[in-house]
């Protein structure tokens, strides 16, 4: 017993330790990606390295790319770091459809993870290919009755966000469409834009280059309000459309493993606040399509809620569909 108690005491003391020194000098803070180089959810955590750099006293920080799986395998790489606020973690959308689209999920999405704060929101579009013969939102919904049975829906992977999109699409419309998933956005966009597929919705980071190039044909975004980015300005909304209510972000998030110490919790969201109003990454975040979050989802408590309602929100969505990552 005496020995366990030290031992105790001991572990104890060095996590006291690690608290109060955070970060420690000469030990690199790496942010685990659950995805490729190169891709928005990538970007956008190399970008919050830098921007957080400073506010940590100029320690080092890595992105280090763990894909596969939906996104988990990075995520339960995380899940299992030592929680000294060293290792953290950048992810999207799929921390709410984990819980439902990945098979046997390692960990919890809930309990196994200290909310550090949210950091953007990705707006979607309705997008489709050049000869689509409707020119409007009202014209398109007029063709989608039209062809029900006929209309191919690509995404960029199942449990992408643009599959995602399409899922909560095909809901709100109450029809169904033929989903044809890719190995990422690249060819099912050069799909769309050859006419092979019909529709898609995707991420402003994905697509706004080819509207402005009018490579294909933009119907709609999927926020609450009207964009201000010039080329989808005049864009409506999916909810003045007639679909009340449809809201779908592509949201990032930070994450440190659960038991993280509480102090280093407040440092690292202090240091994240700090990057969110950090004009360059504002500026870079915009260049994506991004919007800086300022609202209270900052905050490690609203960040949770947060999750927690778009889980409730995700899941019977994903149930009815029956798909699942592998």
């Amino acid at each position: 017993m005496k020995k366990l108690l030290s031992f105790a005491l001991a572990a104890s003391s060095v996590w006291a330790v690690h608290a109060a020194d955070f970060p420690i000098k000469d030990k690199v803070i790496t942010i685990v990606v659950p995805f490729t180089a190169g891709g928005p959810t990538d970007r956008v955590a190399r970008d919050l390295a830098e921007a957080m750099r400073k506010p940590l006293g100029g320690v080092a920080i890595v992105v280090d790319n763990a894909a596969g799986a939906g996104g988990s395998i990075g995520a339960n790489k995380t899940a299992k770091a030592t929680p000294d606020g060293h290792t953290l973690l950048v992810h999207h959308i799929g921390m709410a459809t984990m819980p439902t689209l990945v098979r046997n999920i390692p960990f919890k999405v809930e309990s196994d993870f200290e909310y550090l704060g949210l950091i953007n929101d990705v707006p979607m579009t309705v997008i489709s290919k050049p000869g689509m013969p409707a020119n409007n939102y009202k014209e398109l919904t007029a063709w989608i009755a039209q062809n029900k049975g006929k209309i191919n829906l690509g995404n960029a992977g199942i449990g992408s966000a643009s599959h995602l999109c399409g899922l909560l699409l095909q809901t709100a419309l109450q029809t169904d469409m033929t989903t044809v998933p890719y190995k990422g956005t690249a060819p099912a966009m050069t799909d769309l834009i050859g006419g092979q597929i019909d529709l898609l919705c995707d991420q402003t980071t994905n697509t706004t280059s080819q509207i402005e190039g009018k490579k294909v044909k933009a119907f709609a975004v999927t926020t609450p309000k009207r964009l201000t980015t010039p080329a989808l300005k005049d864009l409506p909304t999916l909810d003045e459309s007639g679909l009340k209510g449809f809201s779908v972000s592509i949201f990032h998030g930070l994450y440190a493993p659960k038991g993280t110490p509480a102090d280093v919790v407040v440092k690292l969201n202090a240091a994240l606040k700090v990057a969110l109003k950090d004009p360059e990454f504002i500026k870079k975040q915009e260049g994506l399509g991004a919007v800086v979050v300022t609202d209270g989802r900052m905050e490690p408590a609203g960040h949770k809620k947060f999750v927690a309602d778009e889980i409730v929100k995700w899941s019977p969505i994903i149930k009815a569909a029956g798909v699942y990552a592998e």
